[in-house]
């Protein structure tokens, strides 16, 4: 989610009175008219078709690069006292590609260390906006050297981080808490993998797959979304190889754009066991039908290189999108999904949200889910949480990561990852 500029804002639809009447697609029916009555159809036909139209449409696919890219990873340090005691902090990079200017992700972890009688644990990822040095108040961890986005109150100077940025964000993160119900959690900055500005995509990730001649994404190939959410796939496949994480359990999590990602990390990557959208708004969990708040020609104008070039062509129309983001959380069914909206944060239209959670219902429910429980959109409430695969939760406030949203995040992960 974005923020509006003066002249969209003053556009913006605020009133359900002015919402247009819309229909949504059936995720249960194939292009051909067909009736999706099996789990067996879902996952030979209907699923393979919404992601293939996802891909081409609105986050881009993943292009094959020509050559192989050799990806490495390098333990850069550890702290067996971390967290007053309570976790092994480790700092990783992971290269892509070779050559000393080669994109490099930072990923940050910390490990609970009570005893687990030797089990690996489960963990959270996701990915941060200011660098890993801000989610926590650890002076170990190393300030990030990438570019930073513009407009950060303090710790940013000429786009580069400092020590005034530590622990900026760490209510945000809550990693103690984290810890303590243990879990691990794994976190990287975003801008790692893409630099969060429209450059025409020639920093980051994308140039390692461009073909001999190709200087851009071509128009169904992935933006920056898609990278992100490549980025999640890559520290997912770290966390693999790390013993003491149970990589079947692993959570993708994210908030605002990173909350878009973590929905398309899950819907595209099925190994994410749990994903977890906190305010994800337009191009993430709010219906794109519903002209209420940010919409897709907002993206398009402000963010144009979130998603790919294709989906240019809906600004405006939304209701000629093969798909809609009820569909985005079908592709995650089985798999519990939570999505989180705030009360206070109506860019990105949290009714919205709520409907589009409702809306994947029945692909939940065919999978043999208990699916989406909620009839009515709920008042909002600090320690709202609703039951079922698909969860909702929508609480007073703000556009914002709150230590109240990791508490439920908490419980709905104790819920479905360790039983």
């Amino acid at each position: 989610m974005g923020t509006p500029d003066a002249e969209i804002a003053a556009q913006t639809n605020y009133d359900e009175a002015a919402v247009r009447p819309y229909t949504l697609p059936d995720p249960l029916r194939t292009a051909e008219g067909r009736s999706v009555t099996s789990p067996d159809l879902w996952a030979k036909a209907r699923r393979p078709e919404l992601l293939k139209l996802f891909e081409s449409q609105v986050y881009g696919k993943t292009p094959t690069p020509s050559q192989p890219i050799p990806i490495s990873h390098e333990v850069v340090s550890e702290e067996p006292e971390a967290l007053g005691g309570k976790a092994i902090r480790r700092e990783v990079t992971i290269k892509f590609g070779e050559g000393a200017d080669a994109p490099r992700m930072e990923l940050l972890i910390f490990l609970p260390k009570q005893p687990t009688g030797g089990r690996p644990v489960p963990a959270f990822l996701g990915l941060n906006f200011e660098g890993n040095h801000a989610v926590t108040n650890d002076p170990g961890v190393r300030i990030s050297t990438a570019w930073m986005r513009p407009g950060q109150e303090k710790g940013v100077v000429d786009n580069r981080a400092t020590e005034a940025g530590r622990g900026r964000v760490a209510d945000r993160w809550c990693a103690e808490r984290v810890v303590e119900r243990g879990y691990a959690l794994a976190t990287a900055y975003y801008g790692d993998i893409d630099p969060d500005f429209d450059d025409g995509f020639q920093n980051g990730v994308h140039p390692l797959f461009y073909r001999p001649g190709q200087t851009k994404p071509d128009p169904d190939q992935w933006g920056s979304i898609g990278a992100w959410a490549w980025g999640l796939s890559r520290a997912l496949d770290y966390l693999a190889t790390v013993p003491e994480v149970d990589a079947a359990k692993v959570a993708v999590l994210g908030h605002s754009r990173l909350g878009k990602t973590a929905l398309w990390a899950g819907a595209h990557d099925p190994r994410f066991a749990l994903v977890i959208s906190n305010n994800s708004g337009e191009g993430g969990a709010s219906l794109a039908r519903r002209n209420f708040g940010e919409t897709t020609a907002n993206l398009n104008k402000s963010f144009p290189h979130w998603f790919c070039g294709n989906f240019k062509q809906y600004s405006g129309h939304e209701d000629k999108l093969p798909v809609d983001q009820h569909e985005l959380i079908a592709l995650i069914a089985p798999r519990p999904v939570l999505i989180s909206s705030a009360e206070d944060d109506t860019w990105a239209d949290p009714r919205g949200e709520f409907l589009a959670a409702q809306a994947a219902d029945p692909v939940y429910r065919l999978l043999g889910t208990d699916g989406f429980q909620l009839a009515e959109w709920p008042a909002p409430a600090e320690d709202s949480l609703s039951k079922g695969t698909i969860a909702y939760r929508y609480r007073p406030g703000k556009h914002d990561v709150l230590p109240s949203d990791w508490e439920a995040f908490l419980k709905f992960a104790d819920e479905h990852l360790k039983k």
